[in-house]
């Protein structure tokens, strides 16, 4: 690790907190070092995940979440959570009937709804058993992610939460979360792609309806997985707006900026071309500027990774590889975190 480099987290103090996801492994070695230099907020990577947490009903596994949390809590860090409801790593039980059969595919409308009904209480289980174990550790919660798809019916994800419970999943998660952590904690509908229109838009309006209807929502996570060439910043920004105009907080959950753009499946390999690295900078640099400039809009950045050596784009969409963070494989800082670090303004 560089240790003369600037601080990302002390630059931006007086603006947000700059932050991490992170693997348990994570927690000690030459990663830790960087993240204990540069930033002040983490999330878990997988380790909070449905699956990570409670495998087999009834059995949860805490001990990867809390190396996590014990890190952050020496160091000094904050810490989000990620995530209370998926669609991805959430283990198969949850839609199982207490017969072994699958609730999605049932059609006996008597029994949907009992299904319905055991869905809902384990997820209640869920919620409020993690919530009330963290809620004096984790300030701000994903608590459901990635529900909306303008593709599927309603625009909504068909997922088997939406199919066995239509949003009542949702609202359930949301009130079970406020019930058990109180007041004091933030609650957070997280998504990808929040710029786009169609998808902002649908977003907007469900969480309006659950609003309406008394659901605690206190924010609004957007991913933020761009690559350096897309999107506009502009589009980001607007949907902050969007968002800060019902009240609600934002704060950028899982930010990385690929290398490719998304419809290319080539492969630069190593070492990176500098063009590639230098147009990646000009794009970070962008962003964090009218982060910066519109820092009223957010409560935190958070990277999804901070080096290039442990990123999940070295596998999407396709193997390759991809140089998303600010720091390379060395944990060496790259034209991107000098970029960043300008946009400071100091």
């Amino acid at each position: 690790m560089q240790a003369e480099l600037r601080s990302l987290a002390e630059a931006y103090e007086r603006s947000f907190p700059i932050g991490a996801a992170i693997e348990p492994f994570q927690t000690q070695g030459p990663t830790a070092e960087l993240l204990k230099r540069h930033v002040n907020y983490l999330v878990a990577e997988n380790a909070m995940k449905p699956a990570s947490l409670q495998p087999v009903e009834g059995q949860f596994r805490f001990e990867p979440a809390d190396r996590i949390v014990a890190f952050a809590r020496d160091n000094g860090m904050a810490l989000r959570f990620h995530t209370l409801v998926w669609h991805n790593q959430s283990p198969d039980w949850f839609f199982l009937d207490e017969e072994g059969k699958s609730m999605v595919e049932e059609t006996d409308e008597a029994k949907r709804q009992a299904n319905k009904k055991l869905v809902l209480e384990r997820l209640e289980t869920h919620v409020r058993t993690i919530v009330e174990r963290y809620k004096d550790d984790i300030v701000s919660w994903d608590v459901v992610n990635e529900v909306i798809e303008p593709a599927d019916p309603n625009g909504m994800r068909a997922s088997p939460w939406y199919q066995v419970t239509g949003t009542d999943y949702i609202a359930t998660a949301f009130r079970a979360a406020r019930e058990a952590g109180g007041l004091d904690i933030r609650l957070y509908i997280n998504d990808y792609n929040t710029n786009e229109p169609i998808k902002r838009d649908r977003m907007v309006e469900l969480v309006k309806t659950l609003l309406a209807d008394g659901v605690p929502i206190d924010g609004v996570g957007h991913q933020t997985h761009i690559n350096y060439r897309w999107p506009s910043v502009d589009s980001i920004l607007e949907s902050m707006r969007k968002f800060a105009e019902l009240g609600l907080d934002n704060e950028i959950t899982e930010l990385d900026m690929s290398i490719y753009e998304y419809q290319d499946r080539s492969d630069l390999g190593l070492p990176i071309p500098d063009d590639r690295l230098e147009a990646q900078a000009r794009r970070y640099g962008e962003l964090f500027r009218a982060l910066r400039e519109h820092e009223e809009l957010l409560s935190g950045v958070v990277f999804w990774g901070i080096a290039d050596n442990h990123t999940w784009l070295n596998g999407f969409p396709v193997e390759r590889t991809d140089a998303p963070m600010p720091f390379d494989r060395q944990l060496q800082a790259k034209p991107a975190y000098w970029s960043i670090l300008e946009a400071a303004g100091e």
